[in-house]
């Protein structure tokens, strides 16, 4: 299927105008550089803006002794209302709870589910685990205080994209080795689960628009830093020993992704291992379409698909 028209400008200006992160060295500074462009028209149009359906605000709260601030997106009304814990994305090194704001906040609305987005810390300033570890408060943090949101802690689920993807996987297994907090159900939208290992989609989508193979590896090397070549399973959910037991998982491909194959391989994984698992390819679609509203149609129905399944299991 052709790219529309908007997604190959896109595609095009991107390649010319952004600096590729294996050539960054200021990393505050790149950071900075993209929430301003979120923030401004341009960026509006690009990533979209939150559901007016839902209410969406910032709260500073205590998670595991720290200060940290979290993205909150709650139906109007209602009290024990389901509860999704999401992770951005930015390949564990950029990135920030807005830039998903628009795809968390309609998956809010659809299912009325109360969706909160933490922040984490990130490479290579702070490198593996911090994400990590991050992430796991964050949910034991909703599992403990859900209720000051309206939330039911007895119904929760996490999602996460690309890196937040692989954040999300790991999360899952942690609370099911941990005993808790229950989870129901896992969105993983393109989710990086692999660390080394160099699959088929990697190679055909190389050079492919937002995320290419060289980015790909930059992204691991900052995030890992001096623990470079670990075999600890946190830092590739996908070598965990046994996925059994988690709970119902929807994987959702890019079809131009070099990380299509992470999705795939880790969907085979868990229905090998007796996990309920729905595969959704979007195969027009690029890496990160589902932030990308005003580039990638798809993005849309990527809400539908994330939506009905928790709907499904929430």
């Amino acid at each position: 299927m052709p790219q529309p028209l908007r997604t190959i400008a896109f595609t095009r200006l991107e390649q010319l105008l952004s600096r590729p992160i294996e050539d960054v060295q200021d990393f505050p500074a790149r950071r900075e550089a993209r929430a301003r462009l979120q923030r401004s028209r341009a960026g509006r149009a690009l990533f979209g803006t939150p559901d007016p359906g839902v209410e969406t605000f910032e709260r500073t709260v205590r998670i595991d002794g720290r200060l940290r601030r979290v993205l909150v997106h709650r139906p109007h009304a209602g009290t024990d209302l389901p509860a999704v814990l999401n992770l951005h994305g930015g390949g564990w090194v950029q990135g920030h709870p807005e830039q998903s704001a628009w795809f968390a906040s309609r998956v809010a609305a659809r299912t009325g589910a109360v969706v909160v987005s933490p922040e984490y810390r990130l490479a290579p300033e702070e490198p593996f685990p911090a994400a990590v570890e991050d992430s796991w408060s964050a949910l034991e943090w909703l599992a403990d205080e859900g209720a000051s949101l309206d939330a039911d802690p007895t119904r929760l689920a996490v999602m996460g994209d690309s890196a937040g993807g692989g954040l999300a996987a790991t999360v899952a297994l942690l609370a099911r080795d941990a005993g808790g907090p229950a989870l129901r159900a896992q969105i993983l939208l393109y989710p990086g689960v692999e660390a080394y290992d160099r699959w088929p989609s990697e190679d055909e989508h190389a050079r492919a628009a937002v995320l290419t193979s060289r980015n790909m590896r930059a992204f691991v090397r900052f995030y890992l830093g001096e623990e470079y070549g670990t075999t600890d399973w946190r830092a590739s959910p996908i070598r965990h020993v046994d996925h059994r037991g988690l709970p119902p998982t929807l994987v959702v491909v890019a079809g131009r992704d070099p990380l299509a194959d992470n999705g795939r391989r880790y969907a085979e994984r868990l229905g090998s291992q007796g996990v309920h698992v729905r595969l959704e390819e979007f195969g027009d679609a690029v890496h990160g379409f589902a932030s990308l509203p005003g580039v990638q149609p798809r993005a849309r129905a990527a809400v539908r698909v994330a939506a009905d399944f928790l709907g499904q299991h929430l």
